[in-house]
């Protein structure tokens, strides 16, 4: 009998995928090339608006890359940082539109965002967000734990990576295989009955 397309995923996978899953402090071991690309064909499913996909990906893997990325952290992400296998700058493109021709053929949809950059601006970061956040689950399928942050200097990252570009920076995520001894307790999250109505 073929599975329902809808059918829940095991209490396995949503344990891994959320119940369990933790924000590392110390991540270590290797990512491939063909896990870092094989995430990416995971996450670019998620959905965003008219398909926008403004989300753009610089995966800091080379010692040359890191001492570039260096200088932007804050004192303390940088130790963790320059530790992890992977750190992936996550930035968003505020001129998306130009490729919806291609990624939204179904209406002008291009049209939706011409003008001035501003008016595009808290789109191509809404979506470019949900699809970092889209890697974050999307590692953790492929077995792989992260540690998503702030703390850096972005414009430092925008001029270092994205000179001469139309992409700003978002959020940065470490990639790799998580420390459990270095985790920190738990913390706490409100119930549904504080974050949540149904009306």
């Amino acid at each position: 009998m073929a599975q329902h397309p809808h059918e829940a995923l095991d209490p396995q996978a949503l344990d891994r995928l959320f119940r369990e899953a933790r924000t590392h402090n110390e991540l270590g071991g290797e990512v491939s090339d063909d896990t870092i690309r094989a995430l990416y064909e995971l996450l670019k499913w998620g959905p965003t608006s008219a398909n926008m996909s403004p989300a753009r990906f610089v995966f800091v893997k080379s010692p040359e890359a890191k001492a570039l990325l260096e200088p932007a952290l804050d004192e303390g992400n940088r130790a963790k940082t320059m530790a992890a296998p992977v750190t992936v700058i996550i930035g968003h493109d505020e001129d998306f539109h130009e490729k919806l021709p291609y990624l939204f053929p179904h209406v002008d949809a291009r049209s939706w965002f011409e003008g001035p950059r501003e008016g595009r601006s808290a789109a191509a970061f809404r979506n470019g967000t949900l699809q970092g956040a889209y890697l974050i689950l999307a590692a953790r399928a492929l077995g792989l734990d992260t540690g998503p942050m702030s703390g850096f200097n972005n414009a430092m990252v925008d001029e270092t990576f994205f000179k001469d570009t139309t992409v700003k920076s978002n959020f940065l995520v470490n990639l790799g295989h998580g420390n459990p001894a270095a985790l920190f307790p738990r913390s706490p999250r409100l119930p549904f009955e504080e974050a949540a109505r149904i009306a």
